[in-house]
């Protein structure tokens, strides 16, 4: 974990003048609304500190500056290319930016850093899966739209590509990543072909891959549902990157790393990483009294207030405008007090001792 210092790619050459046209943040207008009470204190006269862990091309960090001039944001992310091209977007903000090049699940340390004397943040943000840039640069082999290199690392300096563990994993493995991952009824016929293809060669391209999911799946499963390699792409990229594991310890993590009062806000894209998030959440949202008893115990009571009450969906009008909106499920909540002995788990919250 570290500060970075910008660097200009040619990608970010490329795509730095069109930044604002690149990424357009998903729910913005809501996501600000749900911030807003806990990083407004002018009575306290102090700045707020708000985390933005999937900083991306920095457009939720952008009108959270805009929103909030005495918030700083310190914005988390695993692709250095990512850190560069926000930095430059955002660098007429001056101090009030600082890019982290880490992964999310680092949002403890982070907050333990930068927080205020507590140790902690006024606010968390999320906005999961593949960043706008990923998908839109071809070359970083994220779209099943595009001919590219089979890469899928969001940090293109360490892990293996998507092409190297199909190259290398188990014909099971497979399977189970793209059943697991990808919910892909056809997983197992799917992998039995790529360790077929790979013994005389192996997959290099998105297309290859393509067309090979497209062979593997039966004629009458290929017309409905899109591209029939959506689910397969979606599941190595979960498994190239480690995803859900990185998002089962952020979440928590995020929710020790904000003050009481502060507020921890997640839009998630599909059903494995919100049923994540909703677990967690509903931890500190239900009490924790055991079953039966006459009245509640104090040491029991939730420690987390729903803000949503339930998953918030974008709108016909949200959709329109951007339709990666479509399958958003945004859940939010407030730090009500501290997490109750019984139920802290001190990996949650590695930054500072829990009191």
């Amino acid at each position: 974990m570290g500060d970075v210092t910008p660097h200009f790619s040619s990608t970010a050459a490329r795509f730095d003048a069109a930044s604002n046209q690149l990424h357009q943040p998903v729910l913005v207008e809501r996501c600000l609304e749900l911030l807003e009470p806990s990083v407004s204190r002018p009575s306290q006269g102090a700045r707020s500190v708000v985390i933005d862990c999937t900083l991306g091309l920095g457009g939720h960090t952008e009108a959270i500056l805009k929103a909030f001039p005495a918030v700083t944001v310190i914005g988390i992310d695993r692709d250095a290319e990512a850190i560069s091209l926000a930095s430059r977007r955002l660098a007429g903000f001056g101090q009030r930016f600082i890019g982290i090049h880490t992964t999310y699940d680092d949002v403890d340390r982070v907050a333990a850093r930068y927080g205020e004397e507590s140790g902690r943040v006024d606010a968390v943000l999320m906005d999961l899966g593949v960043s706008s840039m990923q998908l839109d640069v071809a070359e970083r082999g994220f779209s099943y739209s595009h001919d590219a290199p089979l890469d899928m690392r969001m940090d293109q300096a360490s892990g293996k590509s998507a092409a190297e563990l199909l190259a290398s994993a188990p014909e099971a493995e497979i399977a189970r990543i793209l059943r697991e991952y990808g919910e892909e009824k056809f997983a197992s016929r799917i992998a039995h072909a790529i360790v077929e293809a790979r013994a005389s060669q192996p997959l290099q391209t998105t297309s290859q891959l393509v067309e090979l999911v497209r062979q593997s799946i039966p004629a009458p499963a290929r017309r409905t549902g899109g591209n029939p390699a959506k689910r397969t792409f979606q599941a190595l990229r979960i498994a190239v990157n480690n995803e859900l594991a990185i998002l089962q310890h952020g979440v928590p993590r995020a929710v020790e790393s904000v003050r009481i009062g502060g507020r921890v806000v997640i839009e998630s894209y599909q059903s494995l990483e919100d049923k994540i998030v909703k677990r967690a959440f509903r931890k500190g949202i239900e009490s924790s009294s055991p079953p039966g008893l006459p009245v509640e115990l104090e040491s029991h009571k939730p420690y987390l207030r729903d803000l949503t009450h339930g998953a918030y969906l974008a709108d016909a009008e949200e959709i329109a405008r951007n339709s990666r909106a479509a399958s958003v499920r945004l859940r939010a909540v407030e730090r009500t007090r501290e997490t109750p002995e019984h139920q802290f788990d001190p990996d949650s919250y590695r930054g500072a001792s829990h009191e």
